[in-house]
């Protein structure tokens, strides 16, 4: 019986802007995304049966059809007319409706699984539009690295990302942000802040990081720290902390600190252990998904 087992990596944005909305209801976008090595460890076998199973050592996770990676193998199913059944068990450690892509990495990586499992020999591009089905950030999730992204999320550019010696604190307080409110309370026409990307992606190309880390926005911020006075609290901790600069992620409500020194980092980390359970120390990384210790 096959099985494979995969990395799911989560992301940051280092901004995010938002330019409009669609008749149907998205947003259109322009943001940089950039893949951090915290991930999940998703393991696919197959089985004798038709069933999916879907199992986690997480209980904040739907384990039928409400999760987004039962929907994948779904609509693998259903494309391929596959008559083959998976149990997949997810190790969650990106942490749950964080603003990281956490589901949409984890959807990705079983696509990316069961293209190899199922030999249906699929490019990255064809898996890309398969994931937009599912959700914006899955297309980004499947190829990681660091991009441009604009439309509704799906249209990517990639660029240079951060260097691999920066080190970034993450921490996710114990809040639940609805990203479809943080997107009904945002105000078009009375951003002021908006993020200069053309700069920020010239600045990643010269390594200059405090400019990079001195100029993100995420106009989706101004709406969550609204709600949630921790998003600035956390934010001012890091800076105290020597972070160059700090910011929320995606819709929130995690946050994250770039550093230059990773013992500065460390010391950042230990003081919001001191409130916070969700802290981590990492960097970026080029991948997305990574199958059995291999990128595909």
């Amino acid at each position: 019986m096959n099985s494979i087992e995969l990395k799911s990596r989560a992301k940051i944005n280092l901004s995010i802007d938002v330019l409009g909305k669609r008749k149907d209801g998205y947003h259109l976008v322009e943001m940089i995304m950039q893949t951090i090595d915290l991930y999940d460890i998703i393991k696919i076998k197959e089985l004798g049966t038709e069933d999916i199973v879907i199992k986690s050592d997480s209980s904040d996770i739907p384990l039928d059809k409400e999760n987004i990676v039962y929907k994948a193998i779904n609509l693998l199913k259903n494309k391929f007319k596959i008559n083959k059944g998976v149990e997949v068990f997810i190790q969650k450690n990106i942490p749950i409706a964080a603003g990281m892509a956490g589901g949409s990495s984890n959807a990705a990586a079983v696509l990316v699984g069961l293209n190899k499992l199922w030999k249906l020999n699929l490019s990255e591009i064809e898996l890309q539009k398969i994931g937009f089905k599912l959700g914006a950030d899955v297309p980004f999730c499947i190829c990681g690295g660091a991009v441009l992204a604009s439309g509704v999320g799906e249209e990517l550019t990639y660029i240079k990302g951060l260097h691999k010696d920066i080190s970034i604190l993450v921490c996710k307080p114990d809040l639940f942000v609805s990203t479809r409110d943080v997107y009904g309370g945002l105000d078009l026409e009375s951003i002021q802040n908006r993020p200069n990307n053309k700069l920020l992606i010239d600045c990643l190309n010269r390594e200059d990081i405090n400019i990079v880390a001195s100029n993100m926005v995420n106009v989706l911020e101004t709406v969550t720290s609204k709600y949630h006075k921790e998003i600035n609290e956390i934010e001012k901790i890091m800076i105290e902390n020597k972070a160059l600069g700090s910011m929320m992620s995606g819709s929130g409500p995690t946050v994250f600190g770039l550093f230059e020194n990773k013992e500065q980092a460390l010391r950042g980390k230990e003081k919001l252990l001191e409130k916070y359970s969700q802290v981590y120390v990492v960097n970026s990384n080029e991948k997305g998904v990574e199958i059995d210790g291999e990128f595909k």
